[in-house]
């Protein structure tokens, strides 16, 4: 069955013996599927969103607060609605390859990314690491990112349990927009 936008169960014939699922097509991660926009090599130059990014408008990087260092950008494809990530502007892929101002400020704009999903989405807690290269998890693992994913009691429901599905409730723009009013004041 199809779930249409009238939410009525539609009866697709042709595609194998009838189960009780109903699917929740999502062509748009298609995209992260197959790679598109993932770099070509380690190389700044080698197609690196992280660095293309910033040159972008705020609106259309989905970047929430620029700093000297580091800015802090939502995830395209995130976990949870409000998953962002601060990144550093220089294209370094190792947390030891940092200097001291780019790590005193990455760490500064995460506490600054917690307390604005607190103020603007009231989450309850937050998941917070690095993917230190592609064999630990990294999707881009020749640029350093900081995943800071907000959490809410009860936000594992049956979606991504049962039907692997994350259900967002909330458009990125509008999202990145909550985010970018509250930071000045957190």
């Amino acid at each position: 069955m199809l779930l249409s936008m009238t939410s009525e169960p539609e009866q697709q014939f042709g595609v194998g013996a009838p189960d009780a699922f109903q699917r929740l097509w999502t062509p748009h991660r298609m995209a992260y599927i197959q790679g598109e926009n993932k770099p070509t090599g380690t190389g700044a130059d080698d197609g690196c969103p992280f660095c293309s990014i910033p040159a972008k408008s705020d609106e259309d990087g989905l970047i929430i607060a620029r700093g000297e260092r580091v800015y802090a950008v939502l995830n395209l494809y995130p976990y949870n609605g409000g998953h962002c990530m601060v990144v550093p502007f220089r294209h370094v892929a190792d947390y030891t390859e940092l200097d001291e101002a780019e790590t005193a400020e990455l760490a500064g704009f995460t506490k600054r990314a917690m307390r604005a999903l607190r103020a603007a989405s009231g989450a309850h807690g937050f998941n917070i690491g690095m993917n230190q290269g592609a064999t630990a998890g990294a999707g881009i693992a020749a640029h350093l990112h900081q995943h800071i994913v907000p959490r809410w009691g009860g936000d594992t429901n049956f979606m991504p349990v049962v039907g692997h599905t994350k259900v967002l409730p909330q458009l990125l723009a509008d999202t990145r927009k909550m985010l970018a009013d509250v930071w000045p004041t957190v």
